[in-house]
């Protein structure tokens, strides 16, 4: 900066484009606010490069070496304006440049003393937090090759919804289509209009739901549910809006929402001389909520029957590893399986997650059950793709809703046993009908189990 942008810059209100909206900086609070939000002395050092030319700003060395920019610097003090003794930013000096600082040939330099205002004592702490924020707040800026430093160690841009290509976390997926608005400037230039860009991602409960609280935590999982609000690529809040009647839950901690939109429209965002916060206009209320109140409690709901999907997986872990242990035992499945078993297969895979995680499992088991609703009446089902069972439990049978179910809801260690029996013994069925199919035609095996299953509902529905 010259020396009376300089002296702008430190005037509360002061900028040399205020009201322009095509930046960050409208307002002219940000350097002096933030500082003495925090501090109770802000020093600024600036200087040019000499290419910007002679004169006032540059001078040649004395070994006639290349040109040297010339620092100025001015101040804000708290006490030295409560003492009066200060009423106006003071004047720009010329001085030698910082020697540790001064390592460009253009550049700012702010400089906050007796910070009396910080929220945390450690300076480890401070900084932690500070990357967090920054990485999070400026992360468009960041993927476009903005680099941010904290004590030498660069800042890495974080993405609450985990979809960006440099995510450490890259497992989210969009959800549904972006939504687009055209919405009006406001009330006093209703023909001047400007876009707001919508869209949702998902988590991965069935890949990240058995991650450490320490981890949730880490990659900012836990209580992380919101919507992150951004104004010309600047994080500028991230909160529960545009919500509606649903209340936050445990379960939105597992998809994200992101609001991107043109700084014509801050009027009706309510934008904060900070911009680090927002107060909707009730018509921008009106016109987002209905699209992103649906969306979230689609997403809720999708991740509560996630989480269901997990549970019912883990629960028959024991029985899976003991059909596993004891498959040495017997007489080995068939090495190939019908194309119809292979679809079926497939089908599974499509519908339950848990199905599709075999690559990230280097103890795979080759038996797996899961629940899913069937076309036919029967109990059970199975597929066989040549390497794993998975067999298929019908909730809609009597025998889950008057015997199995029951056993499920219990959690002591009796019924757990009874219900993983159970379970073997299906599987024990399922896996003679494969091995037996060699000796006799597929349906009719299938004919007798669905016979079985008829029989079975008929006893139970009479009791």
């Amino acid at each position: 900066m010259d020396p009376f942008t300089l002296q702008q810059a430190l005037r509360f209100g002061g900028s040399s484009r205020f009201g322009d909206r095509n930046g960050l900086g409208r307002y002219g609070m940000g350097l002096p606010n933030a500082s003495l939000s925090q501090a109770r002395r802000v020093t600024v050092y600036t200087w040019q490069s000499f290419r910007h030319g002679r004169g006032h700003n540059s001078s040649r060395s004395s070994d006639g070496g290349r040109e040297l920019a010339r620092v100025y610097t001015s101040y804000l003090d708290v006490d030295e304006i409560i003492r009066g003794e200060i009423v106006d930013v003071p004047h720009p000096k010329l001085v030698l440049p910082p020697k540790k600082e001064f390592k460009t040939d253009s550049g700012t330099l702010v400089v906050w003393s007796r910070c009396d205002r910080l929220d945390n004592r450690r300076i480890l702490t401070t900084t932690n937090k500070l990357g967090d924020e920054l990485g999070r707040r400026f992360r468009h800026f960041l993927w476009k090759g903005l680099k941010i430093s904290i004590n030498g160690d660069p800042v890495a841009a974080f993405d609450p919804l985990h979809l960006h290509s440099k995510s450490e976390q890259m497992s989210a997926r969009l959800f549904g289509e972006e939504f687009r608005y055209e919405i009006s400037s406001g009330p006093s230039d209703p023909n001047k209009t400007g876009w707001v860009l919508v869209r949702f991602s998902e988590l991965p409960v069935h890949a990240w739901h058995k991650l450490s609280n320490e981890e949730k935590r880490r990659i900012g999982l836990s209580k992380g549910a919101g919507v992150s609000v951004v104004r010309a690529g600047r994080e500028v809040d991230y909160g529960w809006f545009f919500m509606g009647a649903k209340r936050r839950e445990n379960y939105d901690d597992w998809w994200r929402c992101e609001i991107q939109f043109d700084p014509i429209l801050d009027d009706m965002f309510g934008i904060s001389h900070t911009k680090q916060q927002i107060r909707p206009h009730p018509d921008l209320v009106e016109a987002l909520t209905p699209d992103i109140e649906a969306m979230a409690r689609a997403l809720n709901s999708r991740a509560r029957k996630a989480h269901l999907a997990v549970k019912a997986s883990e629960r028959f872990s024991e029985a899976e590893r003991v059909a596993s242990i004891c498959d040495e035992l017997l007489r080995p499945l068939p090495r190939r399986a019908t194309a119809q078993s292979k679809s079926f297969m497939r089908d599974l895979e499509r519908n339950h997650l848990n199905l599709r995680r075999r690559s990230e499992e280097n103890t795979e088991s080759k038996y797996r059950i899961v629940e899913g609703t069937m076309k036919n009446t029967q109990f059970f089902d199975y597929a066989f793709d040549g390497e794993r069972l998975v067999l298929v439990l019908n909730p809609e049978h009597p025998f889950h809703r008057e015997i199995y179910k029951p056993l499920v809801d219990r959690e002591s260690p009796e019924y757990q046993q009874l219900r993983a029996k159970i379970e073997l013994l299906l599987l024990a069925a399922a896996r003679s009908e494969i091995t037996s199919s060699s000796r006799h035609k597929p349906t009719s095996l299938a004919k007798y189990r669905q016979e079985w299953s008829n029989t079975l509902a008929a006893f139970l529905n009479a009791r």
